[in-house]
């Protein structure tokens, strides 16, 4: 109960928003109210129910597996674990998908090409691996630099120093496509797996503070697709 009230709350000022539009700007009514508070009610419900299942299963599946592998004391397969993870929930990301599929899109209308023609699909299969590779390869980083201790900023500077400095030799049409990607691939699939591996990581590493050093990797999973995705357009 005190969870679908919590995610009432936090959904209601965006419908607080649409209504005072809707009805005061617009002069509008709701076309079918019905429906539309019917679909409150399942947001509501359906993000509580996401919410209990984060806190019951994702994040302590994803802490228990950064504790074993770190007692075991196998930095190669904790590294193989961080790759996989990255790429498997990134590239089931239903936001990438949608990004992907529109930049496939948009680019077969420039083009010329049939949205039928096989090239499409491959074209956005492209961005979807490319983005999942990059995700894993950012884990990578990450926990190598938990488990060194190494700081976060110099890797943050080096990583927007690069996408800078790629930015101008990009193609003008992938530019967009990269940033965006940098943002769809850190939802609701990747991160919560992913913070819970950099806390469980660095509770398990004597001397590793989990506020310090467990949070991070998100910022390493957003910054890695601009630079992968800036590059497979100047490839491509």
């Amino acid at each position: 109960m005190q969870l679908g009230l919590r995610s009432a709350r936090d959904v209601g000022p965006i419908i607080f928003v649409i209504a005072i539009f809707q009805l005061v700007v617009l002069r509008q009514p709701f076309p079918d109210l019905g429906a539309v508070l019917l679909g409150f009610l399942a947001v509501v419900l359906g993000l509580s129910l996401f919410i209990r299942g984060l806190e019951i299963g994702l994040f302590p599946l994803g802490e228990s597996m950064a504790n074993a592998f770190a007692r075991r004391g196998s930095l190669f397969w904790l590294l193989v674990f961080a790759f996989a993870l990255g790429f498997s929930t990134t590239i089931a990301e239903p936001a990438l998908s949608a990004v992907a599929d529109e930049a496939s899109r948009v680019r077969a209308d420039e083009t010329g090409v049939s949205l039928s023609d096989p090239a499409v699909d491959r074209y956005a299969m492209g961005l979807r691996v490319m983005v999942a590779v990059s995700v894993g390869v950012a884990l990578v980083i990450g926990v190598i630099r938990i488990v060194r201790g190494w700081p976060i900023h110099w890797f943050i500077i080096v990583g927007y120093g690069v996408i800078i400095g790629l930015t101008p030799l990009a193609p003008d049409e992938i530019v967009g496509v990269a940033y965006d990607s940098g943002g769809v691939t850190t939802s609701t699939i990747t991160v919560p797996l992913v913070t819970a591996l950099g806390v469980g990581l660095s509770k398990s590493i004597r001397g590793r503070n989990p506020l310090v050093d467990g949070f991070g990797l998100i910022a390493f999973a957003s910054l890695t697709p601009i630079v992968f995705v800036l590059l497979y357009g100047m490839a491509t």
